[in-house]
Order: structure tokens, then C-alpha cells, then sequence
């Protein structure tokens, strides 16, 4: 008798002490800050920055606005983290930031190669990552021809 009530006292200790202890662990899941890509994002931060930090480049990218704003752009699909630190090398903001593809896109397969086009509400060609490489290239090019033309009409 006396066995089966330490073993209940026991448990009843066990468990209040894992209550206890996950109830002092702060959340491990961050909120995550979505991007669209070829898109930017305001962010506020609470003090000022010093450092940003991305930890891919190559899916987002980060630049400090004023001291407490920061513009997040969206590169490339996937996920990555922001970190900010400020003068003191103190972090004032860690973060998921995840980059989707545009909602207003269609993508069309011909066998092997993939074309993507922006219906807003008309269809035309976009560079979009994934594309076969014929398809996003004559696109490339005739954005950058078409840069270029604008660039000519300003400098007059």
C-alpha cells in the first residue's frame, strides 16, 4: 500500500516538474515572414539595427531602410532566417523567412521545357525559376532590351 502511493506521489511530481519545465522554455517555432518572390516586405523592428543577417542570399535578401525598418525581398523559393543585431552585437529580431512563388502565374509544360506566364488579368511571359532555359533566356533578353530602350529615352 504504502509502494503504490509513493508511486503515485511520484508520478504526480514527475509530471508537474515537466510542466513546470516546458512552461519556462520559450516556443522554438518562430512566426515565419512571407515573401512573395520579386516581391518586398516592410519589417519594423523595436530598436535599432546594426547587422542583418540572411542566412541564404540567394532565396532573400535584407537592407536596412532607416535605423527600425528593413525591406525583405524575396530572390528565389525556399526558406531561410533573418537575424538582426544591434551596435552591441545584441539580437533584436530572428526570423523564418519563407519566399513563394506568385499566385497569379501559370506555368505550361511541353514535354520537357516549362514556360510561365503572369495572368493579371492578360497573360504574358515571365522569368520564373525553373523554366527551361530557351524560354527563360529569350524572355531575359527581351526584358533587357526592353530596359535598356527605357534607359536610352531617360538620358535624352
Amino acid at each position: 500500500m504504502l509502494a503504490r502511493s509513493n508511486l503515485r506521489f511520484f508520478r504526480r511530481a514527475a509530471i508537474a516538474g515537466l510542466l513546470l519545465a516546458s512552461a519556462s522554455i520559450p516556443a522554438l517555432a518562430a512566426d515565419s515572414i512571407e515573401v512573395t518572390v520579386d516581391r518586398a516586405k516592410v519589417m519594423h523592428i523595436a530598436r535599432p539595427a546594426d547587422i542583418v543577417i540572411i542566412g541564404n542570399p540567394a532565396i532573400a535578401d535584407a537592407t536596412i531602410q532607416d535605423n527600425q525598418t528593413l525591406i525583405i525581398t524575396g530572390r528565389s523559393f525556399g526558406t531561410t532566417n533573418l537575424i538582426v543585431l544591434d551596435a552591441a552585437g545584441n539580437a533584436i529580431a530572428e526570423e523564418n523567412v519563407t519566399v513563394q512563388p506568385d499566385d497569379d502565374v501559370v506555368t505550361i509544360y511541353k514535354r520537357s521545357s516549362r514556360e510561365t506566364y503572369s495572368c493579371t488579368p492578360d497573360c504574358a511571359p515571365v522569368v520564373a525559376i525553373g523554366d527551361s532555359a530557351d524560354s527563360f533566356n529569350a524572355i531575359k533578353d527581351q526584358i533587357t532590351a526592353h530596359g535598356s530602350l527605357s534607359d536610352a529615352a531617360a538620358n535624352r
